[in-house]
């Protein structure tokens, strides 16, 4: 079953929102790309409800679940090989991993397809030096996602759980810097022995493309604390993300323009056919469309239909 919601009162409103106020009163500012953008600083945090299997997927457009979910386990395994990605029909990498691209990052050594030490390569390896994307790095530098787990399980009231992908002496042997920098893990301690504590994620991201990143960012760090929640047998309860540089690039106005006419749905929910104990198991995960080819399930997901956009590189 999915969640219910009053019109209006539905969690999806805070992200139209501040679309819409990005559009009407953004700064108009160049970017990298030379796309151009409408931007806003620092503008109020987003918050979802995770709690009951609750599962943020954006629902005044279809949503690329299967991109969403191939990339988290993809950075949960330490990869950073975009053809990985590709060959199962992932190619949100492709842009930044093209042999044109890299050239440009003074990245041109590097074969297609490798992205130096990217997300999961920090969240896994932090410290370790790169060599390419083919090397195993098994056991080597600090495995951040594995303290973070332990930490939650040990030391529930830690401050320092945290997991970064921010590594400023790795950034020049990366195709693009890390725009999700950093999350920060909080346990609610429940004073019921009987109950499970439960799990809050904080996410600051540097940089937030609204249109094409940010429903995928939202959903990616709603799954990601679910799944932290089942290895350390706490409840997953609510997401956090803090933008900094929040825009809508120029040639998106018109299709945000048209997803802001819809009303959403109810959020869906997040079901796991197996219970999950460690990082190992996180590690073996699939996801499929197929229930039965897939180790969890998306359970009541209805959109409204898909809006192209293009993605700038």
């Amino acid at each position: 079953m999915a969640s219910s919601c009053a019109d209006g009162d539905h969690e999806e409103y805070q992200y139209l929102n501040l679309v819409r106020r990005v559009i009407e009163n953004g700064e108009s500012r160049d970017d990298r790309t030379g796309t151009g953008t409408l931007s806003i600083f620092a503008p109020p945090s987003l918050r979802f409800s995770l709690r009951d299997g609750t599962f943020p997927l954006l629902t005044t457009k279809k949503i690329f679940m299967k991109g969403i979910a191939e990339e988290l386990l993809w950075f949960i395994r330490g990869d950073t090989d975009a053809k990985v990605l590709d060959a199962k029909g992932v190619k949100i990498w492709n842009g930044n991993g093209s042999k044109e691209f890299l050239e440009t990052r003074g990245l041109g050594h590097r074969e297609e397809g490798d992205l130096g030490p990217v997300y999961g390569f920090q969240w896994r390896h932090f410290g370790t030096e790169y060599v390419d994307c083919k090397t195993d790095y098994a056991g080597q530098g600090l495995d951040q996602l594995q303290e973070c787990i332990r930490k939650i399980v040990e030391t529930p009231t830690d401050r320092r759980i945290i997991l970064s992908a921010w590594n400023p002496a790795a950034i020049p042997l990366m195709a693009l810097p890390p725009c999700h920098m950093m999350c920060q893990f909080y346990v609610h301690i429940t004073p019921n022995a009987s109950s499970k504590n439960r799990l809050s994620c904080l996410m600051y991201q540097r940089s937030a493309d609204l249109g094409l990143g940010i429903p995928f960012n939202i959903a990616s760090y709603a799954l990601l604390t679910h799944l932290v929640a089942q290895v350390t047998n706490t409840e997953a309860h609510e997401l956090i993300i803090q933008l900094g540089d929040a825009h809508v690039y120029k040639n998106h106005v018109a299709a945000l323009e048209k997803q802001l006419e819809r009303h959403p749905k109810p959020f869906p929910k997040l079901r796991f056919k197996k219970e999950l104990k460690c990082l190992r198991d996180l590690e073996r995960l699939k996801y499929s469309a197929k229930e039965a080819e897939s180790d969890f399930i998306v359970e009541g997901y209805q959109s409204h239909e898909v809006i192209p956009m293009k993605m700038s590189v």
